[in-house]
């Protein structure tokens, strides 16, 4: 299992040198950004959107049983939300949705060109198939997943709005106050920084476990699971050590 570990990892790292190639056709990689920056982001919002809302309302939810009859202050919890959603439930939520949601899709995709040999054929004309293929993705993914972490973030904060304020569980006064108060920019530094490092993970983990399938269905199948489960190991992992880095 060692062994497998670093032949992978080192297949890995030697592959990324690839796809970090010079393009041949800059116009052609450009329109693929694009498309895929557009599948990626629109394609993405309304789950994003959905769980979003639903994910500030029952921390707000959450939060205020838990301090209901305490002596902290109100206005806290607008402080406590608005805090756990920049720093980690917007940017670690959002990209473990988008690794099963996004990257199950790419994998499933060059597993799907890898089994019926187009790579083969665009590799026999010439073609990097790993820049050509793989670096729009990666490009779209890292410009368009911080994107859709911000909106998560912000409509958290509505969506604990919404669940808290007309419901009478503390007024808007008190939840706009814990919203100001204390806030440290440095937090939305973090959440960017987590953002842009779990986009290119579940990017280049989902794509690699495409691009190297063999095999039938059964195996791209696998293929795509496995792109799931070790995209979410590995956010999880990254999002241990960033917060270790730059918290300490």
């Amino acid at each position: 299992m060692v062994k497998n570990l670093f032949f992978h990892f080192g297949r890995f790292i030697l592959w990324n040198k690839q796809i970090f190639s010079k393009p041949e056709n800059i116009n052609m990689y450009y329109k693929e950004t694009i498309r895929q920056m557009y599948d990626i982001g629109i394609g993405s919002l309304a789950i994003v959107f959905l769980i979003s809302i639903f994910l500030g309302a029952v921390t707000a939810v959450q939060f205020y049983y838990q301090m209901e009859g305490t002596l902290i202050p109100a206005y806290y919890i607008g402080y406590i939300i608005r805090d756990m959603t920049i720093i980690e439930l917007a940017p670690t939520i959002t990209c473990l949705v988008l690794a099963g949601k996004v990257g199950s899709n790419m994998a499933a995709e060059i597993g799907g060109m890898r089994q019926k040999e187009h790579i083969d054929a665009m590799e026999i004309m010439g073609v990097n198939t790993s820049a050509y293929l793989i670096l729009p993705k990666l490009t779209a993914a890292i410009l368009v997943i911080p994107l859709l972490v911000i909106i998560s973030a912000i409509v958290s904060i509505v969506g604990a709005y919404l669940a808290s304020v007309p419901t009478g569980l503390f007024s808007a006064a008190d939840y706009t106050k814990g919203i100001r108060a204390f806030f440290i920019p440095y937090n939305v530094f973090m959440m960017m920084v987590k953002a842009f490092v779990f986009s290119y993970i579940l990017t280049s983990v989902s794509t690699y476990q495409g691009y190297f399938v063999k095999g039938g269905s059964i195996e791209l199948g696998a293929a795509s699971t496995r792109a799931v489960v070790y995209s979410n190991i590995l956010i999880l992992f990254a999002d241990y050590i960033i917060a270790v880095v730059l918290t300490a």
